[in-house]
């Protein structure tokens, strides 16, 4: 039986939302992306402009999933407060 990819697992996921570096390494490798860590306190304009978009989107899915977004302890959630959205 094939595992699935760690990105898809606990292991590949970081507690406080999001994925580790595990995962984010699993899921590049698996899909050719090229995810990178959040950028809460963004110093460049890339970084800020990758923020902004990260904020726009999970801010799209906090209305397409209302009990994720009202769940304190959802990945939603965690994400966005990693991001600092």
């Amino acid at each position: 039986m094939a595992k699935t990819p760690t990105w898809q697992r606990k292991e590949g996921q970081d507690p406080k939302g999001g994925l580790n570096a595990k995962g984010r390494a699993s899921y590049n490798k698996a899909t050719g992306g090229n995810l990178k860590p959040p950028a809460p306190n963004p110093k460049t304009k890339e970084d800020k402009g990758r923020r902004k978009s990260f904020c726009a989107r999970s801010a799209g899915q906090a209305r397409m999933f209302p009990d994720a977004a009202k769940d304190p302890n959802s990945r939603l959630n965690k994400a966005r407060k990693a991001w600092n959205c």
